[in-house]
């Protein structure tokens, strides 16, 4: 009964009615058309320093064209589009949120990729994939939604080939947990299950993992937050008198976040620089062997 009810606040927290008309309203409205993979990426990624972040972790996992993927909470599938353009992985993207789906497959077969990028609403703490299904398995801000971390990496380490990758770029708590509320992830403490860095090490090592890559991404999260703070003061004190603001902007992030995106974002910032919680990429293999 817990895990349903948890697994219903985080669909009601993150689900956003209309999502895939609103996106194409928002593209229209600023003269613009959805073509390229990258015409989006200015709200596709739902995670800290965005697709930047995303390029790291593949380059870091060393994911190589033909490689079988699964994204888990792939959200409207940004990275899922990049690792497929840039990477030639073909990946299967699952999500919780039918609106995140249904606008993934959208962007997908207007960007040109849906022969290497499908999606399907699923539960990542519940696969129903094969045993040794996929090459890789990645994720990118899910993991602190998960309450029983055990389950998750026992399901991931199945559906992974021998010599399988799981890769992901995660936030841990910090050493003054709790972190500030709302959050991009939770709106209180009830949907956030943030484990120490140590112990989220341990948890995979225990299931059997090998670490390839452990790296603290906590400070470049935080000269991103610094760096955005400054753009948005720079476009503010611009006097372009020709073209109305509101069309100048591309779509942003705010779209999946809601009306309290500006106060989830610089709780974040606050959090980071508080050390309340931590950006970690982590890539770690399941042996040849098992």
């Amino acid at each position: 009964m817990e895990k349903k009810i948890i697994k219903q606040k985080i669909k009601n927290h993150y689900r956003q009615a209309n999502l895939e008309v609103n996106i194409k309203a928002a593209f229209e409205n600023v003269g613009l058309k959805i073509s390229d993979y990258t015409d989006t990426e200015s709200l596709d990624e739902f995670h800290v320093r965005g697709r930047q972040a995303s390029r790291e972790l593949a380059r870091l996992a060393d994911l190589k064209k033909g490689m079988r993927v699964l994204d888990l909470g792939c959200g409207i599938g940004g990275a899922a589009r990049m690792l497929a353009a840039e990477f030639g992985c073909v990946v299967t993207g699952i999500d919780l949120v039918e609106e995140y789906c249904q606008t993934a497959a959208m962007i997908t077969e207007q960007t040109g990729l849906s022969h290497m990028v499908g999606f399907q609403i699923g539960d990542m703490t519940a696969l129903s994939f094969d045993d040794q299904s996929f090459d890789a398995a990645w994720t990118l801000h899910t993991i602190m939604n998960i309450k029983d971390k055990t389950n998750l990496f026992n399901d991931i380490f199945r559906i992974l080939q021998s010599g399988g990758l799981f890769a992901f770029y995660e936030i841990c708590s910090g050493s003054n947990f709790p972190p500030h509320f709302p959050v991009p992830w939770a709106t209180d403490a009830s949907m956030n299950f943030l484990l120490r860095p140590d112990d989220f090490r341990l948890c995979l090592m225990k299931r059997g993992f090998v670490e390839l890559q452990w790296q603290d991404a906590s400070e470049a999260s935080i000269a991103w937050f610094k760096s955005m703070t400054g753009s948005r003061r720079d476009s503010e004190m611009k006097t372009e008198k020709r073209v109305p603001e509101a069309k100048k902007k591309r779509p942003g992030i705010s779209m999946l976040m809601g009306k309290n995106a500006a106060e989830k974002s610089h709780n974040v910032f606050r959090n980071l620089t508080e050390d309340r919680i931590r950006t970690i990429f982590g890539v770690f293999r399941k042996p040849e062997k098992v």
